[in-house]
């Protein structure tokens, strides 16, 4: 029974972001009229606020012991100033209700996660097979908002986003309460992983391939558009680069154990870094819908072996503090980062520049794996 409502949860929670924010760098520049610069600011609130906010969230679920309510706040709170997003067009006032959205949103995730990795180790379940429904959840979405948001207006996006967390806020009621009570010592965790040199190197490179990867959710729809394509092709674009990344991730584990972790993540990161700069020569609209599938290789593949390799360096008691650094790093910091200057990029030249510079930070990436590569190589011919 918990598990259908589980999947349902994934698919809902995921369906409204997907039908809100690969579109909303579209609305803001065509619907408001924001610069590049704007755009870039509003749009680069939300990670850099999830860093502060979400222990706070934890904190609170930790005091309260109600996990579920704290969910169901934060998810009914996210609705709210959703719906207050399409009723501002004000700078200013978009810039406070970013931030204010933020702060609700950046509570859902890791709360939902809680509740379901507390419940699948009771019930004999897996993780992945519940999470893999937001992911299903977040690829329908973008081209169904799409042709929505084309039939009818752009302002549906935020409609639709406010109805399905609203739906998704009473099927947490339903959720299971049972909640752990163990805890991470975070300081005692931080002060264990700085010394461990290949762990910082490694959240250096999260940030410099991550970043871009995150930060292109806000402005694919800018070059889909500037191409010449539709909202439609905006979700279509989305639905093959998002539904591309699950057969990769089923059979991740097989190609890591065949050919090694860092040639895994040098291939991942180099296609990456392929990818953004052949954006740069402004290629034809259909070579671009081709190249989406190319994010499943370039994610699909990456996430899984990041995640291990994150796993394998770290000690076994501050491995959880480690996965926490590396996501805040990639999703919070690169994410802020990449699309901060992304807007200051776009408003001064085009948006094939901003994907250049995608392009530049990724082959940073792709040149610390090389070498982390070689490095190994070396060791084991030693042997």
């Amino acid at each position: 029974m918990y598990t259908r409502i589980f999947r349902m949860f994934y698919f809902l929670q995921f369906f409204s972001f997907g039908s809100l924010f690969p579109l909303l760098s579209v609305y803001l520049k065509d619907e408001v009229g924001l610069s590049g610069t704007e755009i870039g600011m509003i749009m680069s609130i939300s990670p850099i606020v999830m860093i502060f906010i979400q222990p706070i969230w934890g904190m609170i679920s930790d005091y309260t012991r109600k996990p579920v309510q704290v969910l169901i706040v934060s998810l009914l709170g996210t609705a709210f100033f959703g719906f207050m997003y399409s009723l501002v067009h004000s700078y200013v006032w978009l810039l406070v209700i970013a931030a204010l959205l933020a702060v609700m949103q950046s509570g859902i995730v890791p709360l939902s996660d809680s509740i379901t990795l507390h419940y699948v180790q009771k019930a004999n379940e897996r993780y992945g097979s519940i999470r893999l429904w937001g992911a299903l959840g977040f690829a329908a979405a973008v081209p169904i908002a799409g042709q929505v948001a084309q039939l009818f207006h752009l302002h549906f996006i935020f409609y639709i986003f406010v109805a399905l967390l609203i739906i998704s806020s009473v099927l947490a009621w339903k959720l299971p309460r049972e909640q752990s009570s163990a805890k991470v010592n975070i300081r005692e965790g931080m002060k264990a992983l700085i010394r461990i040199p290949r762990f910082l190197l490694f959240l250096l490179t999260t940030f410099l391939v991550f970043g871009p990867i995150y930060a292109n959710n806000f402005y694919f729809g800018i070059l889909i558009t500037d191409l010449g394509g539709t909202l439609a092709g905006v979700g279509l674009a989305f639905l093959l680069a998002a539904g591309s990344e699950a057969p990769f991730m089923k059979f991740a584990d097989g190609v890591v154990r065949k050919f090694g972790m860092m040639s895994v993540l040098l291939v991942a990161t180099a296609l990456s870094c392929a990818r953004w700069t052949f954006y740069f020569f402004e290629p034809p609209l259909a070579i671009v819908y081709a190249t989406t599938i190319v994010q499943g290789a370039s994610v699909g593949l990456f996430i899984p072996a990041a995640l291990q390799y994150v796993r394998d360096i770290t000690p076994a008691h501050v491995r959880t503090t480690a996965v926490s650094l590396y996501a805040t790093v990639g999703n919070g910091l690169g994410s802020w980062f990449c699309t901060f200057v992304g807007g200051y990029i776009l408003e001064r030249w085009t948006i094939e520049h901003v994907y250049l510079f995608f392009g530049l930070l990724t082959f940073g990436g792709m040149v610390i794996f090389a070498w982390q590569s070689k490095k190994t190589l070396h060791k084991v011919s030693e042997i």
